[in-house]
């Protein structure tokens, strides 16, 4: 696995998680650790015809679906995901339709977790910023291998960390946000079971 932030969709997991997807999944590797942990049906969707014929190829990709296509142009059904997650991935979209259309993926009842990345707010962030660049040097966040071809970056991320709080309660009522160190923030938000 690429990223300590991971951690945010995998303890994100419903009981009883019968289907998963993974939005912008990459080179795979969140896609395996959920079906490692036991969800049954799990699907992987992203941009990039390379990502994803390298999680097709990945030995333990068998039994995982992925599919080439635009999350928010309608390749998946809506509502019919008990967890929909997003790896870094969220700011490649419009951040408004973006959260809309990863919200309409989710089951009632289901879980969208999303780890994504934003600007600070300068010059307010500026002592947090100083502090992540220490922290970085003494605990730097773990990479790829050097042989594993990374997905394509949008940098800098287009919107700043109030934009995207602001956003996420306006879309999704009860979310719950956290703040990371180096560009990061969590959000973890159930749908209402009807």
């Amino acid at each position: 696995m690429g990223s300590r932030y991971e951690s945010v969709v995998l303890d994100a997991i419903p009981r009883g998680c019968g289907r998963a997807v993974d939005v912008g999944c990459g080179n795979g590797g969140l896609t395996r650790e959920l079906r490692r942990r036991g969800v049954p049906e799990v699907v992987g969707i992203d941009l990039s015809e390379a990502c994803i014929e390298r999680c097709r190829a990945h030995p333990d990709g068998a039994g995982i679906k992925y599919v080439v296509g635009d999350v928010l142009g309608g390749a998946l059904e809506p509502g019919s995901f008990d967890l929909v997650s997003s790896m870094a991935s969220l700011h490649h979209m419009d951040t408004r339709a973006g959260l809309v259309g990863l919200r309409d993926l989710v089951a009632p009842g289901g879980v969208l977790a999303v780890v994504g990345l934003a600007r600070p707010d300068l010059p307010k962030d500026i002592p947090r910023e100083v502090a992540a660049a220490i922290v970085s040097r003494v605990r730097p966040v773990p990479g790829m291998s050097e042989d594993m071809p990374r997905p394509p970056i949008v940098w800098p991320p287009p919107e700043r960390y109030a934009t995207v709080r602001r956003l996420a309660a306006e879309v999704l009522p009860g979310v719950r946000w956290r703040r990371h160190l180096r560009f990061r923030y969590s959000l973890v938000w159930t749908k209402p079971a009807p």
